[in-house]
């Protein structure tokens, strides 16, 4: 391929709208172009790209015995109602209605589809266990998009469905993915990706986890132990805690509080701490506006994932008024008599001696006893892990909460599909059973991205061979001379007959024009043939990351440029 007939400019500058650098260098390098929030169109590059991705997406599902399907993108609204997802989504699911009047909608995953693919086709135990997959497009109307490719509307995503008898079965092909996906990292160029333990949203599922690249821009949050390596995104990060074993357990007085509404007021205003206070968090629930109160300790935040999976529906930040029977600011345990569903975080498990809200404006309590003072029946997994908290696996003050880009997550789904949507099977015996699920996925232009955002320096991307839209970038500088345009002419033919993939860049620019667009391109060993190198009668032969840089007679050029190409590539096998 010739420079000069590349589709797409480059720039020198960074776009102002960039947040991040991957998005802003596939801006400038000419990879992406804006459509609409959320949407883009890919050129030429990142479609070679991305299809290097695919591919070996693709190899390592085929080595787990995958069978690659294609769902439709528009599917009619019916199959979701079977799972009664339907209703239970939110406005991430794009609804519309066709010209005859029946309800649709796009695809944002395909757990419906798939079911419906096989549910005619496994209805014998002796079909099991198979998994299936597809690579397709897929639209989800996130509220917020950013970060270019890291967060968008439309996607391409390879999704996968396996199915089993028996819940042993799953665990061991579930082992099998975990296996496949940290292969696809490793040879897409990132293995720094970690597994998290992870919440399982509306996929449903009670085993679940995201493969994170750790990275200072990411939107998720991972809770990571530095000691025993135990790692879990903060939304489903067990919560454990010492206690304070220095409060004493003294009686329940109400003190006047004027104007103190917030816990750190409150704290100064009675010379106390929020670790030994009680903070309400008030929620009303979408469906009804019920309100919500979570008791947690004042030091601690509600991760709303773990609420949102006690209640089973959807809520929002309350409005208080005032006859809802809520003191803002004001709320406590203690006589509470509001019509509302009251949670206590296990944060207040034993504790006593705390400061608490009075349910009375401008009053609180001191002394607060949990045990003694409050009819509490149970206590539940509600706050937020922070750094420094108790790992849930080797109980040290150890976590160290890290950002982290989710670029692909696997699922132990369970029965939740293959029941609602009545899929059945008979075993040996005659008896029907509903098979195990499991699900798997990774977003692919994301996973581009995410390697941008891994590997790159200031000037733009350094791609790894093995997903390198190209191999090699011939640079001819100065290609009016006849020897240089002879020369690299003759390299680019030489490699072009021995299926390397060529760049080549015979424009009249100047050198520094064309490193800059090299840089841009990101591609993995550069080949320089200047008026300078052919008075040696070599080539200059350099790599991306600067780790290479090699003077070599022009008549090996070919040769040597070869034997690095199998060099790099071997490292992603």
């Amino acid at each position: 391929m010739k420079l000069e007939k590349l589709v797409g400019d480059r720039f020198k500058e960074r776009p102002s709208d960039c947040q991040i650098d991957s998005h802003a260098i596939m801006v400038r390098g000419g990879y992406i172009k804006y459509v609409a929030n959320g949407v883009f169109s890919s050129y030429m590059p990142l479609r070679r790209i991305t299809k290097k991705i695919e591919q070996i997406i693709r190899e390592e599902m085929d080595k787990i015995d995958g069978q690659e399907v294609q769902f439709p993108v528009v599917m009619p609204a019916s199959l979701w109602e079977e799972s009664g997802r339907y209703t239970s989504v939110g406005s991430e699911l794009l609804r519309f209605t066709d010209r005859n009047g029946s309800k649709m909608l796009l695809g944002m995953t395909h757990e419906e589809a798939a079911v419906h693919l096989v549910r005619e086709y496994g209805q014998s135990y002796s079909k099991y266990p198979f998994m299936i997959y597809q690579i397709q497009t897929k639209f989800r109307d996130e509220a917020r998009p950013r970060g270019g490719l890291i967060r968008v509307r439309e996607f391409t995503m390879k999704d996968a469905y396996s199915f089993h008898t028996s819940q042993e079965d799953l665990e061991q092909y579930y082992a099998k993915c975990h296996k496949a996906y940290e292969n696809v990292y490793r040879r897409a160029g990132v293995p720094e990706v970690i597994s998290v333990a992870s919440d399982s949203g509306m996929m449903g599922g009670s085993i679940s986890h995201e493969f994170m690249l750790l990275t200072p821009v990411g939107e998720d949050s991972i809770a990571i132990c530095e000691e025993c390596g135990y790692s879990a995104n903060v939304e489903a990060a067990q919560c454990l805690y010492d206690g304070i074993s220095t409060l004493e357990n003294t009686e329940l007085q109400k003190i006047h509080t004027p104007d103190k509404h917030t816990i750190e007021d409150v704290c100064e205003f009675l010379g106390s701490s929020p670790q030994k206070s009680v903070k309400a968090v008030v929620y009303q629930k979408n469906l009804d506006d019920r309100y919500v109160v979570v008791f947690i300790r004042g030091d601690l935040d509600v991760n709303e994932t773990k609420l949102h999976n006690r209640l089973g529906e959807d809520f929002h930040p309350a409005v208080i008024t005032e006859e809802c029977g809520l003191h803002a600011g004001f709320i406590g345990p203690v006589g509470l008599d509001a019509d509302c569903d009251v949670f206590y975080d296990r944060s207040l498990e034993g504790m006593h001696g705390l400061v608490c809200g009075a349910n009375e404006d401008d009053y609180h309590y001191i002394g607060f006893s949990c045990a003694r003072d409050a009819d509490i029946k149970e206590y539940g997994d509600y706050a937020k892990i922070s750094d420094g908290a108790v790992c849930p696996n080797c109980g040290k003050h150890s976590i160290k909460v890290s950002r982290g880009i989710e670029v692909g997550n696997i699922f132990q789904l369970g029965t939740k599909y293959t029941k609602t949507m009545n899929m059945t099977y008979l075993d040996a015996n005659g008896e029907s059973h509903y098979p195990i699920m499991g699900c798997y996925g990774i977003g692919v232009g994301r996973l581009a991205a995410s390697v941008c955002e891994a590997h790159h320096d200031d000037y733009g991307p350094i791609w790894p061979m093995s997903i390198a839209p190209w191999q090699v970038h011939i640079c001819a500088v100065r290609s009016d001379d006849s020897e240089v345009k002879q020369t690299a002419d003759t390299l680019y033919e030489q490699l072009q007959n021995d299926n390397v993939e060529v760049m080549y860049d015979d424009r009249k620019v100047s050198a520094g024009v064309m490193f800059s667009d090299a840089d841009l391109l990101g591609i993995p060993l550069r080949a320089v043939i200047s008026p300078r190198n052919l008075k040696d009668g070599v080539v200059e032969i350099s790599s991306r990351d600067k780790s290479i840089s090699v003077k070599i007679p022009v008549a090996e050029a070919a040769a040597e440029l070869k034997k690095l190409i199998a060099q790099m590539l071997d490292m992603y096998k």
